[in-house]
């Protein structure tokens, strides 16, 4: 298997439809949740939602990068989360974070190596590889977060 079957596989399987490693998947876990319970918050921790937000921001900043050329997306913006009101637009925002997983996983599946070891924007952030990599320890991260949410909140 070429390098960016594997990385497509491996965002595949966190964000879609794996159980390997964390025996779940962000797919699994959003759609469970009524959205109410998306929004609830615990002590001083991030909501659901607040975390879905968060990922997708990375997910959609990249995939915006990698279509224009430009890498604009900035860490302070990636948990202003606009205010969920209803079970649609909970629904709206797990939707778009979905669309975004697979049009990611499919944008690195079409990465050829002299792209996947090529410097990510600019040197300082490393390869396309790494990042890619960074985006799936990212994504784990946080969905282990979300799992324990879940499991406070029941």
């Amino acid at each position: 298997m070429n390098s960016n079957q594997f990385l497509a596989k491996r965002l595949r399987e966190v964000f879609l439809d794996g159980y390997w490693i964390a025996n779940t998947n962000y797919k699994r876990q959003l759609q469970q949740i009524p959205w109410q319970q998306a929004l609830q918050k615990t002590a001083n921790l991030n909501s659901i939602a607040a975390l879905t937000f968060h990922v997708n921001y990375y997910l959609n900043g990249i995939l915006e990068a990698l279509n224009s050329g430009k890498l604009e997306i900035k860490d302070q913006y990636s948990f202003d989360m606009p205010l969920v009101k209803s079970e649609e637009e909970w629904n709206s925002l797990v939707d778009n974070f979905l669309a975004n997983a697979e049009s990611f996983a499919r944008a690195v599946e079409h990465m050829d190596d002299k792209i996947l070891n090529s410097y990510f924007f600019d040197e300082k952030y490393g390869t396309y590889h790494r990042n890619i990599e960074g985006v799936i320890e990212h994504g784990y991260y946080h969905l282990g977060q979300i799992s324990l949410l879940r499991k406070m909140a029941t």
